[in-house]
């Protein structure tokens, strides 16, 4: 009897246990499609559309629709519910962002309800405006791409829902001066990015605006970031455009400047703010459903404003300030 204990001790107390996670299988609804099926199991859709899509390929009807009655596969989470180490907060993991980043903390309902589209500008075979820095080329679609990246992690920590159209496959937020160049960008949810600009902008609005009819009921945002190409003497602060027929998309941009406004009335008091809103006749702009406020970051020829741009504090600041007015928005302008 005393080795059978001691035999039992053993194989409890020293022997491994693995647990394998189930994949987990959900029956489509009268009515769903992969976003609604997606979202009420909890999984962000800008993260889990083309896994789910893998996965199920061989379940899913023209144009990826679903079948009602059908058993489909969920992708494996990689949320962490909770960490031992924090202070009772919820993390999840989106790998988008980078092995740097992946890791979010969501700190707090703040914008709870508020979906975001955001569309870095250019992307694939288009670099943008590029700027000369010493020996160094600044492409404007990787700086406005890390800062629209730096900026979904901030709006994501605050709960709210992003949706990154402009993604890269491989460059998660990067804390280098100068960020390589690349072609590998992709349209939501993963689309090769044509050169011819028309076929570009409707790309990219197209996406948006499928996106937004499957969220009708929510605060829609779709904030497009930029950098501008002007002289090299030219000095500008970070401007906003909106659509001229719409005074929401006006109000979000003159919130958006405010911000701007008193960050540097308090980080550089008496240096002034010459930013500015204004509508213009812009195709992302004027095209897709949601408000929209379009966002330039500065000028890439410019010794001053590259530093906005090559300095790893300043593209967080910037992302920080943008996040900070866009929570003023969804509290005053719905």
């Amino acid at each position: 009897m005393t080795k059978v204990i001691l035999v039992l001790f053993l194989v409890l107390n020293f022997h491994p246990i693995y647990i394998k996670a189930q994949t987990k299988e959900v029956i489509a609804q009268k009515g769903d499609g992969i976003y609604r099926l997606l979202t009420r199991n909890g999984l962000p859709v800008s993260d889990y559309m083309t896994a789910f899509i893998e996965l199920n390929k061989n379940l899913l009807g023209k144009n990826n629709t679903l079948v009602a009655g059908v058993k489909y596969k969920l992708p494996d989470s990689e949320a962490d519910d909770e960490s031992p180490a924090s202070s009772g907060g919820t993390f999840s993991t989106y790998s988008i962002f980078g092995k740097d980043y992946e890791r979010v903390e969501i700190l707090d309902n703040t914008l709870l309800g508020a979906v975001y589209y955001l569309v870095a500008g250019h992307g694939g075979p288009d670099p943008g405006a590029v700027g000369k820095y010493g020996n160094h080329s600044l492409c404007e679609d990787e700086y406005a791409y890390d800062v629209t990246l730096r900026l979904a992690r901030r709006l994501i920590e605050h709960g709210a829902s992003v949706y990154m159209i402009t993604r890269d496959p491989n460059d998660g937020i990067r804390n280098d001066s100068y960020l390589k160049a690349d072609k590998d960008e992709r349209c939501y949810p993963n689309q090769s990015i044509p050169l011819n600009q028309v076929k570009r902008l409707r790309q990219r609005t197209d996406a948006v605006n499928n996106l937004y009819l499957k969220n009708k009921t929510a605060f829609q945002r779709m904030i497009a970031i930029h950098v501008d190409s002007r002289s090299r003497g030219e000095n500008i602060d970070v401007f906003f455009y909106h659509d001229k027929r719409s005074d929401t998309g006006n109000k979000a941009a003159d919130t958006l400047l405010k911000t701007f406004q008193d960050k540097y009335n308090q980080h550089q008091p008496g240096r002034g703010y010459k930013g500015s809103v204004s509508s213009r006749n812009l195709y992302v702009v004027k095209n897709t459903y949601p408000v929209a406020v379009y966002i330039e970051l500065g000028n890439i020829n410019h010794t001053r404003d590259q530093q906005r741009f090559i300095r790893v504090d300043n593209r967080q600041a910037v992302a920080n300030w943008l996040a900070e007015g866009l929570i003023t928005d969804f509290k005053t302008n719905k």
